[in-house]
């Protein structure tokens, strides 16, 4: 009998990773039946052909929200002080007060945040959300499901979700072992861990590195460092079209060079539309002075709002949006999935441009697989949608320090300055591509297409060590 793997989907940012690579199929090549534990609306089995075991319990404990928000503020408190670095602070978001409910839950974290800022409080406010979370319908509904299927290992696709919580206590108390893979190269410094698991899977040492550095407790045995499966599709060469079939498909126009803007959201980034047009304007003048360019826009995937759309009418002589290929399944952001055609869309899009501009975004590494320049922002608009932010704020997240040459990237720190750093990145993107795929080994572990077999290596390392003991 094959060993089983639950996938646990808690929400649908891991489909990207382990639903749409080759990662489902290297499993079953060795010998593994997985099993996606699906807590998301997004319907594994009929799109996918994969096998699929939803959670259909979704309630957490009323308290839990409270409590994961107070953890998050105390450790991000305790490593300012622990590690003298206010840049801690900048990854609070402000609490709300403007209704009764909303009011009460900000005050109860507050309150935590004052009285348990230290390392036992730490360890109670841990304590007491697995002790809440145990007390749940879906913490039973869960026990229930893996006491059928006896799985070998659940694995949850990300370490985030207070949904996780639940599932994994769930196999813990029945002494099946649990792993998690940490999703993000900018996750470990904001606090965004909620799971205590057994195995920790992470993309690179620097982050291994990291990993220890926030939690000491955690120890070398349990982390493997794998890489990530995001930048696989990049490397499989069936994903690639030809410029002509990429050109009809999209409405792009063959002649021309094109240049990709790639969005972000409104939270990083309120004045996203301002660097847009800026943009459009620096690549109509481009073409006025004698360049045959294009602009590529690519919003970012669960932005749906209408904040472009003004840039979009005024400067269609130049922009050509390509939207995402995600599905919304429901009303919010994260009810939004991503699919697999995307994958090739974001991949074709990156072989065909000539480098991309955005604000600080792992884009970086999708271009630099393609041998593709990336140019950054770094200056503020005059009229800001939000006051609080600044630009140079993101410049100062914990994650930018591994970058190893700020030959990275194209810095653009005016205006004026982006039809020359255009110009620039498509005469000479050697030196600053080599420079991003050096930050990319840093971050993320080479070659990046064996991301998949390496996890899956270590999933059987972990199967067959819990089997013989």
């Amino acid at each position: 009998m094959k060993p089983k793997i639950f996938l646990l989907l808690p929400d649908g940012i891991g489909l990207r990773n382990f639903a749409f690579t080759r990662f489902p199929e290297i499993g079953k090549l060795m010998g593994y039946d997985t099993v996606f534990w699906n807590q998301t609306d997004y319907p594994v089995r009929d799109e996918l052909g994969f096998e699929e075991l939803k959670i259909t319990d979704a309630k957490l404990h009323p308290l839990t929200t409270v409590y994961s928000r107070a953890r998050k503020r105390i450790e991000l408190k305790l490593w300012e002080q622990q590690f003298q670095d206010k840049v801690y602070q900048t990854y609070h978001f402000p609490q709300s007060y403007k209704s009764l409910k909303n009011a009460a839950k900000s005050l109860m974290v507050d309150y935590l945040v004052a009285t348990k800022t230290h390392p036992k409080g730490l360890k109670k406010v841990i304590t007491q959300i697995k002790k809440q979370e145990r007390q749940t319908s879906k913490y039973a509904w869960c026990k229930k499901q893996l006491e059928a299927h006896r799985p070998a290992l659940v694995f949850c696709t990300n370490q985030r979700p207070t949904q996780a919580i639940a599932p994994i206590l769930a196999a813990q108390d029945l002494g099946i072992p649990t792993a998690t893979f940490i999703f993000s190269w900018d996750n470990l410094p904001k606090a965004t861990m909620v799971l205590d698991t057994d195995c920790y899977f992470v993309w690179s040492d620097y982050m291994k590195t990291e990993l220890q550095r926030y939690y000491p407790s955690i120890k070398d045995a349990q982390i493997f460092v794998t890489g990530t499966p995001q930048f696989e599709p990049h490397f499989d060469a069936t994903l690639i079209e030809s410029r002509l079939d990429f050109c009809k498909k999209n409405g792009l126009d063959i002649a021309k060079k094109y240049i990709c803007f790639s969005g972000d959201d409104v939270t990083t980034s309120p004045d996203d539309p301002q660097y847009f047009e800026d943009t459009a304007k620096a690549v109509r003048e481009l073409n006025e002075s004698g360049h045959n360019l294009g602009l590529i826009f690519r919003r970012c995937p669960v932005d749906f709002s209408e904040r472009y759309d003004a840039v979009l009418q005024q400067y269609d002589d130049v922009v050509k949006p390509i939207a995402p290929i995600w599905k919304p399944l429901g009303e919010s952001w994260n009810q939004v999935f991503p699919s697999d055609e995307d994958m090739a869309l974001l991949s074709n899009t990156a072989k065909h441009s000539e480098l991309v501009l955005n604000l600080g975004s792992s884009m970086v590494f999708d271009f630099s697989a393609h041998q593709k320049p990336c140019g950054y922002f770094r200056y503020n608009q005059a009229n800001r949608a939000n006051k609080n932010w600044s630009i140079f704020k993101c410049y100062q997240y914990v994650h930018f320090r591994s970058m190893p040459s700020e030959k990275a990237v194209f810095w653009i720190n005016q205006p004026s300055e982006i039809a020359a750093v255009i110009e620039e990145a498509i005469r000479q993107p050697k030196s600053t591509v080599e420079a991003a795929q050096n930050w990319s080994k840093v971050i993320n572990l080479h070659p990046p297409e064996k991301s998949s077999e390496r996890i899956w290596e270590a999933i059987q390392k972990i199967t067959t060590c819990t089997s013989d003991s």
